[in-house]
């Protein structure tokens, strides 16, 4: 056998293989977004559309000034930009992500760099390129990446694209070399972290604690804690370092989280309601019935194999020769209608209450998935199955509250997340990587490498990723296990079809759709066949590659064929059911700006040049759940997750119970009503943007603040809880006071204030403790919070300047470290790159280096 040293082959040819990997990538990613890159189309994502809308105010005063703005007033009355629009400068991170994507147009390269980066993942653990590329497509084309871009969720589908990377990290530092691992760990987990998507950050986290305690065990097992612990402490500093990268952004996040509805609400639970439970306000945290909203059904599981066992979407299309087809035809209704009908069916008949799609792994990873439960060795494959079985466990949500709720009470920070159906992405990627591992042991044909000098010596992943010849014996061993890879997966589907058949199919939307005369008894008929005939598809799928693997055994296949051909179904098979859930249709042609028409409202209202004022708009149905208004005007309303929570508090209790006292308050100037037929409203009782007030309530609790909002007539009271802000002066003279807004920017505000005697102003604006700091005539002065979530400040007699300034400590300390940790990070990188090219590692094959 021909052996050569890496050494003396050119780089080039080395690199070659995987050059020809990133071509293919780009080659992947823009066929199957081809009306982007081709046809300059853009996607019809939903939730950019109201990232958009949020984000105006702050990316147009960023483009005008070259400043940040740490807080808008175009969504919820005003809030910080923190998770909606802010730059860290200090994150150069930045420029990695750029290299990384090739500088790709957005949703492109999020597909690119999920596939990037699952092969890099396979190749630190070396296995050869052309597994490496099967396993990037099985990572990257599951279909929850593809739905969630549907969705518009960017951030997550970025945050999961680079978790890869920290799982190759984690792995190389425990069973190859700690000091690339301990690197590659480092980016991997700074760009994760960077991604801003912190619940997928700690459910990756979750799946690398499970790999510590299987590492912890097995060490004190092997009498090797001494290593253990050491590799530990490298992967924490690597962790330190990558979260100073983003520290900028975590920290302010953590104190904004104090006040938002993430954290503690200070109002005491309002009565329940007849048949319901009154939500735990108090807690820290979000309410167990909210995070549990989006629970995967038990049996919905299955689709991680099975994907259209529950209907696939909540709105799928069905064919023109569905039995829907049939009776809608029977109906009378027109061709043209019909098909205008089918594009949007209720198919999905799951528990959850709207979905874009299920989490399907693929069949073909199924199979190498239980494939590497045989032939895996027992702590890789002991933590890639603990990991699978928790990711759908903590799906299944209220479904498993036994187990959840204790989760949800007592583990740290899980009760800061939502719908947690979304657990199941440690299953996305733990289920693919056992299953490429568990190919790459069966198309192993090569000798082993020897160990780097200070590598670890465990075999684990020489066993399964390198390659060596296979004697007969061995040969006869993996055959079984494939078999009963292929007999069990198979079975399942089986089973799974045996139990459909008592299935009723029914979708809670049915009844509403029975009362219009729809023919419900059809769209169940065709729910049932798309059950069946993915069921089908899955066997069809599992055998074809199971023939592919067995083939190979019996010496009628190469290597590069049939990993090929592995490939080849794979990509088939995810290709095949993503495009269900995002294809042509997704696409279109408007630009930002098309999509944000403004409407003769709009139009209207856009006369008013005054500097500040506030729009409600009934018109666009729930004003609490869009942010299209926001792109034009201050909205009362938004669309955001994290809302400030004395704000979702004022919705709850003032402004959804249509106490017009409080929308004047917030300087409502205009209301858009809920008939378009109708003209804009003005509304003569808005207080502008400043008042002096001529008494003060006392409250002694959140609650009195908030229940006296009732009956409070702002214009002439406030309102303040004593016991945060004292006060002791309550009457003050405010006749011949005046203040006026002169200049108005996001993040700074002045006044012109003329006080005939002291008084107490106050301001149309949100209070937020964390960074707003009041001025007169130039002079720090503290201000208060009135009337539950305005700003007020006592002005003494006189003409004086006031200014607001949002300067929040956090903001400046936390670019600081993030500069500091981005310049070490880069370093550190610098650093692995060179030790790695400089290594000399054991001789291999000539064939591996051209394969």
């Amino acid at each position: 056998m021909t052996t050569v040293s890496p050494a003396a082959v050119p780089l080039w040819r080395r690199a070659l293989p995987h050059l020809l990997a990133i071509v293919f990538f780009v080659a992947l990613a823009s066929v199957y977004f081809s009306p982007i890159v081709f046809d300059h189309k853009t996607l019809a994502q939903h939730d950019v559309v109201q990232f958009n809308g949020g984000a105006h105010e702050a990316q147009v005063y960023r483009e005008q000034t070259g400043k940040e703005a740490l807080w808008t007033n175009s969504m919820f009355s005003g809030m910080p930009t923190y998770l909606i629009s802010t730059h860290f400068t200090g994150d150069l991170s930045i420029y990695l992500h750029q290299l990384f994507t090739l500088n790709l147009p957005a949703v492109v390269a999020n597909m690119f760099l999920a596939l990037l980066c699952g092969y890099i993942l396979f190749i630190a653990l070396g296995v050869r390129p052309l597994i490496a590329v099967v396993g990037a497509v099985a990572l990257g084309f599951t279909s929850y990446n593809l739905a969630i871009l549907a969705a518009g969720h960017n951030t997550k589908s970025l945050a999961l694209a680079y978790a890869p990377l920290v799982l190759g990290g984690l792995l190389v530092t425990f069973r190859r070399n700690k000091w690339l691992g301990a690197a590659l760990f480092a980016l991997g987990l700074a760009m994760n972290v960077r991604s801003n998507h912190l619940q997928i950050t700690y459910y990756l986290m979750l799946l690398v604690a499970v790999f510590g305690i299987v590492e912890l065990v097995a060490a004190v097992r092997e009498n090797r804690l001494k290593d253990f612990f050491g590799r530990t402490a490298l992967l924490l500093l690597a962790a330190a370092l990558a979260v100073g990268v983003s520290f900028g952004r975590l920290y302010v996040t953590a104190e904004y989280s104090k006040y938002s509805n993430r954290g503690k609400s200070e109002l005491k639970p309002l009565p329940a309601q007849p048949g319901q439970t009154a939500p735990s306000t108090d807690a820290d945290g979000h309410d167990p019935d909210y995070a549990f909203h989006w629970s995967y059904g038990v049996g919905e599981t299955i689709t991680l194999l099975i994907p259209n066992y529950f209907g696939g979407a909540s709105s799928g299309k069905l064919s023109e020769t569905s039995a829907t087809a049939k009776a809608l035809e029977g109906l009378g209704v027109p061709p043209v209608q019909m098909r205008d009908y089918l594009q949007n069916m209720p198919t999905y008949w799951g528990n959850q209450p709207i979905v874009s799609g299920p989490v399907y792994v693929g069949a073909v990873v199924c199979l190498l998935f239980v494939l590497g439960l045989f032939v895996a060795d027992r702590r890789t494959r002991t933590w890639l199955l603990v990991g699978t079985l928790l990711s759908i466990v903590l799906a299944w949500g209220k479904n498993f509250e036994s187990f959840n709720l204790l989760m949800f009470n007592y583990f740290p920070g899980y009760n800061k997340f939502r719908s947690v159906s979304m657990a199941l992405v440690i299953a996305q990627l733990a289920m693919p990587l056992l299953a490429v591992l568990a190919l790459a042991r069966v198309l192993r044909t090569r000798p082993a490498a020897v160990p780097a000098a200070g590598a670890s010596t465990h075999p684990s992943l020489a066993a399964l990723a390198a390659p060596q010849p296979l004697d007969s014996a061995e040969t006869a061993d993996v055959k079984r296990k494939l078999l009963y890879a292929v007999g069990i997966t198979v079975g399942i589907c089986v089973l799974a079809f045996v139990a459909g058949l008592g299935a009723d199919f029914a979708s809670p939307i049915d009844a509403q759709m029975q009362q219009q005369g729809f023919p419900v008894d059809a769209i169940r008929s065709d729910r049932a066949s798309l059950m069946h005939a993915d069921v089908l598809r899955s066997i069809v799928f599992i055998l074809l590659a199971g023939g592919v693997l067995y083939f190979y055994l019996q010496r009628k296949l190469s290597v590069a064929l049939a990993a090929g051909l592995i490939g080849v179904l794979t990509l088939v098979d995810l290709w095949s059911v993503d495009k269900r859930y995002l294809n042509d249709n997704n696409f279109q042609r408007e630009t930002i700006a098309q999509q944000f028409q403004p409407s003769p409202a709009d139009q209207q209202i856009l006369q008013d040049k005054d500097l500040s004022y506030r729009v409600l708009n009934l018109a666009a149905g729930d004003p609490f759940s869009e942010a299209n208004t926001s792109y034009f005007h201050k909205s009362i309303g938004g669309y955001h997750g994290a809302k400030l929570h004395r704000y979702l508090d004022l919705i709850e209790r003032q402004i959804s119970q249509n106490n017009l006292q409080v929308l004047n308050m917030l300087n409502t100037r205009y209301i858009i009503p809920q008939d378009p037929k109708l003209p804009v409203q003005r509304n003569p009782g808005a207080l502008g943007n400043a008042w002096f007030v001529s008494k003060v309530e006392k409250a002694q609790s959140p609650d009195q603040e908030m229940a006296a909002l009732s009956t409070l007539n702002p214009a002439t009271t406030a309102v303040v809880d004593v016991t945060k802000f004292p006060l002791t002066k309550t009457d003050y003279n405010a006749a011949g006071s005046t203040i006026t807004l002169t200049k108005y920017s996001p993040d700074e505000l002045t006044y012109q204030a003329k006080a005939a005697q002291d008084g107490l102003a106050v301001f149309s604006e949100i209070y937020y403790a964390d960074g707003w700091n009041a001025y007169i005539d130039g002079k720090l002065t503290p201000h208060l919070r009135a009337n539950y979530v305005l700003r007020a400040l006592p002005i003494p007699a006189g003409t004086h300047t006031v200014e607001f300034k949002i300067e929040p400590k956090e903001y400046a300390i936390g670019n600081t470290i993030s500069l500091i940790s981005s310049v070490l990070l880069i370093v550190a990188l610098l650093g692995a790159i060179f030790y790695a090219l400089k290594r000399r590692p054991a001789a291999v094959e000539e064939a591996q280096l051209v394969a």
